[in-house]
């Protein structure tokens, strides 16, 4: 099997492994905050957070834009769950503690990603679209959608899944462009890295794509 081949399939397995944890309503921990008890309150919070972070990209920088993000970001996304999701099937032989450690970096990095995408402003505006359920009974999820309109006005799609846990609706994965699942993404290539590495290979690898995610926003911001 060719190398694009192997990778189209492991990213298709990736889908369906997130599709099918979503349908399973599995309950996991959560950072405990009160963001919102439907889904859509939940997306328009973030995108609040993140047009203020925009509109005052340059003078907080990278740490200042990170600070801010941090908490909104693990208010909004279920982390604990995302981080499971993209370990893969290794997830049920580590401790407790290196799960925690490992939802920590993940966590990490989503706030990091975020602080370097969103690092000016131009007159963009979020716009709610709508939602719509996916699936059915305890682990119905719902899709957010979402776009970012540009000062051109020019639209492109975020749509977000939101799943429910103890009566807060939380994110656990942001489709890009509309149509392609970050964390489907972020399974295909982390769960190949545990596979491979263990868990010091993986809290490795995540750690240096927070401090890249640091440096290249230290750098857009300069």
């Amino acid at each position: 099997m060719s190398t694009s081949k192997r990778r189209s399939f492991s990213f298709r397995s990736s889908v369906m492994a997130i599709a099918l944890a979503l349908g399973a309503g599995i309950a996991t921990p959560v950072f405990a905050a009160d963001i919102g008890s439907q889904p859509d309150a939940v997306i328009s919070g973030l995108d609040q957070s993140l047009l203020d972070v925009m509109q005052h990209a340059k003078q907080l920088g990278y740490d200042g834009r990170y600070a801010k993000l941090e908490p909104v970001v693990r208010q909004t996304f279920d982390i604990p769950f995302m981080t499971r999701i993209a370990v893969g099937p290794g997830w049920s032989t580590l401790s407790s503690e290196q799960q925690a450690q490992l939802s920590d970096a993940f966590g990490k990095f989503i706030v990091s990603t975020y602080a370097r995408r969103f690092d000016g402003f131009s007159g963009e505006k979020f716009e709610m679209v709508g939602t719509k359920p996916m699936g059915q009974g305890q682990g119905q999820a719902t899709l957010v959608q979402t776009k970012l309109v540009k000062s051109d006005g020019e639209p492109i799609a975020l749509n977000y899944v939101a799943r429910q846990d103890a009566g807060q609706w939380h994110v656990v994965d942001v489709y890009m462009t509309g149509s392609i699942s970050e964390l489907a993404q972020r399974r295909s290539e982390l769960s190949s890295v545990f596979a491979r590495d263990g868990f010091g290979g993986l809290m490795s690898t995540l750690q240096q794509k927070v401090a890249q995610a640091e440096s290249e926003g230290r750098v857009s911001s300069s």
